[in-house]
């Protein structure tokens, strides 16, 4: 007997490996990723290792932010089969970058670009250029305080550098240099002004030349300020000059662009210095440096580039030294036109080029190619990016306060430079996570906030008191799931607005499984004339499972109820086999034999209400007496 019982058990085990993954996919749709895992790994060791469960394995990982664990069934499923997804390639990319594994990533990144050439929707992508396209010309989630600087004059103005109270900045407003006859302006010179603030709001004043030891005025532009952090050496921009500083010419007639250095001596910018690395035949220009002053990076239209012009860097040994020229590679450098380079403080490469995908001319980019010099590269958006040409960034990353210039049409001049003041518009949801019954706060529930892609984005526990908060950013969409053992899940959605700082409700009501002596689950249902445990009523009997878990010395017993409909001995019959099958699938999930006592179908032998033979009754009041009740035994603490 005890033989053909487990022979039973073995069947009726098989018959749930194809529900199970149907059951894992229901936790996966509600963004309880553990637990689908559990299932899907079930479903794996059973042999039902299709493309869906690996790949559904790694998202639960990756979701998760699992990186080790999603590349390792993201691999599993691109190992096994030829045909999967271009997201799950392009998520394995990604793990794979995590765990610093470079050279992987780029063998996949080719395949993913290979595949992607031949797919479908290789041939969208002018309609995806422009859903970017409209991203980058949405404020949408940021928020900045833009204002054209008051000390702007009707030419042009542009890159502007602060150090200490000092603001540096290119200006063609001198009207005693000559014209520059390609845009009928005087030659460019470098200004300063003095940076106050009042009340919070900054002030630009006192505007003055910057006179250089031995130069007068002449016919060649001065632009591109850099101090060093002492305050000391100004590194700057100017015409290929020759004799008597004026402008010089190569063979082809152009005037080159050249980098040179000043030292501050009795409050005068003295020993003009060229670089060495400058060429007469060939334009270095635009510096900047690294936040430990170690590294110039400069724009160069110079031979070996990979567009017109390029961005590069050079170190800074000291003494007129310099290493090696290194261009910064494709990851920052395309065909087109990079310049304007600036490093931040928190060592964020800045600069402005036409050759990505841009709101139109010259856009605004950054990079943490000083971090990883595979970062990839961001368009800044609107409003620092127009239909024009904006560059010259620069930002005090301590602040949050900066400087751009443009053309746009709003300006002053030809270029104007732009004050910013930026904040990401953000909002706030509170909530007390509670028991929905009895309505009182239930600490340590676990509550994760999960984004519009299904990722889990953090994870706290409710207080003493059932509170917790997070900060949100605007204009999305969250689902905050609720959990603790012994209660239902809670989920909610949640949608922000663009209201800055605005604080949403988002109070939990977890439902408790047990209820004095008895598990409480939802109804599980069974098709008609039919005791087999569908997708639907498994899901529903993890609630068993878990509380089981929670619990390991619980012991229950099982009861199957039917409504009056049906003759009585048919009603006991299938109430019977409903009961010893659903007490099956707790076996399947690993709960021990002795801790179930009894499973049995009474039939509509305990009706709850009026409902018995020959009464006319609602489809709701029959519904009442169809039922499985899980009765707790005994549950002894150890």
């Amino acid at each position: 007997m005890k033989t053909k019982f487990i022979f039973t058990i073995l069947v009726l085990t098989s018959a749930f490996i194809f529900a199970q993954e149907k059951v894992a996919d229901k936790f996966f749709d509600n963004y309880a990723y553990l637990k689908a895992a559990e299932l899907y790994k079930e479903a794996v060791d059973n042999g039902k290792d299709t493309k869906h469960v690996l790949t559904r394995l790694g998202d639960c990982y990756y979701n998760n932010s699992d990186s080790e664990q999603a590349a390792i069934w993201y691999g599993k499923a691109l190992e096994q089969y030829s045909s999967v997804e271009p997201e799950y390639i392009y998520k394995y990319i990604q793990t794979q970058r995590s765990l610093k594994n470079y050279e992987a990533a780029d063998t996949w990144l080719d395949k993913f670009k290979s595949l992607q050439n031949n797919d479908s929707r290789a041939r969208k992508a002018d309609e995806n250029n422009l859903h970017l396209y409209e991203r980058l010309a949405s404020t949408k989630g940021t928020l900045a305080n833009v204002k054209n600087l008051s000390i702007n004059s009707n030419y042009s103005d542009y890159g502007a550098f602060v150090h200490d109270s000092t603001i540096y900045f290119a200006s063609s407003r001198n009207t005693d240099n000559k014209i520059y006859k390609w845009n009928n302006e005087p030659f460019l010179d470098l200004y300063q002004a003095t940076i106050s603030s009042t009340d919070g709001e900054q002030e630009i004043s006192d505007v003055k030349r910057i006179e250089f030891e031995g130069v007068r005025r002449s016919n060649v532009h001065t632009a591109d300020a850099v101090l060093t952090n002492d305050g000391q050496t100004m590194y700057f921009s100017r015409m290929n000059v020759g004799k008597r500083n004026r402008a010089k010419m190569d063979k082809q007639g152009t005037v080159q662009l050249k980098i040179y250095r000043a030292t501050l001596v009795d409050s005068v910018w003295s020993n003009i210095t060229e670089l060495p690395f400058n060429d007469d035949s060939y334009s270095t220009y635009h510096p900047a440096l690294s936040p430990d002053n170690g590294t110039l990076f400069f724009s160069s239209d110079r031979e070996g580039g990979y567009g017109q012009t390029d961005i590069y860097k050079v170190t800074v040994n000291g003494n007129n030294s310099y290493g090696e020229v290194t261009n910064l590679g494709p990851t920052v450098n395309t065909e087109g036109r990079e310049g304007f380079p600036f490093v931040a403080k928190d060592s964020t490469l800045y600069f402005s080029s036409d050759g990505f995908l841009n709101l139109g001319l010259l856009d605004i980019f950054k990079s943490d190619y000083i971090k990883d010099e595979n970062a990839e590269t961001v368009n800044l958006g609107a409003p620092y990016n127009s239909g024009y040409d904006d560059f010259a960034y620069y930002i005090d990353s301590d602040t949050q306060v900066g400087f751009f210039s443009s053309n746009r049409l709003d300006g002053k001049g030809s270029d104007d430079i732009y004050q910013f003041n930026v904040y990401e518009c953000k909002q706030k949801v509170e909530g007390i996570a509670r028991n929905s019954k009895t309505l009182e706060p239930l600490p340590l529930t676990t509550v994760q906030l999960i984004d519009e892609s299904g990722k889990i984005v953090e994870e706290v526990t409710t207080d003493e008191i059932g509170q917790y908060s997070y900060e949100l950013d605007c204009d999305k969409t969250y689902k905050i799931l609720g959990s603790k053992p012994d209660y239902r899940d809670a989920l909610i959605t949640l949608e922000t607005t663009n209201e800055h700082e605005k604080v949403h409700n988002g109070d939990l009501f977890l439902i408790p499984l047990i209820d004095y002596n008895e598990i409480v689950i939802n109804p599980i249902f069974f098709n008609f004339d039919k005791w087999d445990i569908r997708a639907d009523a498994a899901y529903e009997l993890e609630n068993i499972v878990s509380v089981m878990r929670e619990h390991p010395n619980m012991v229950i017993k099982i009861e199957s109820h039917t409504d009056s409909r049906g003759s009585d001995s048919y009603n006991m019959k299938l109430s019977d086999r409903r009961a010893k099958s659903t007490r099956d699938y707790l076996y399947s999930r690993n709960i021990a034999q002795d801790r179930i006592e009894s499973a049995i179908g009474y039939g509509e032998s305990q009706l709850v209400n009026e409902c018995s033979n020959g009464v006319k009754c609602s489809e709701e009041q029959h519904q009442e007496n169809r039922r499985s009740k899980f009765i707790i035994i005994s549950d002894t603490e150890e």
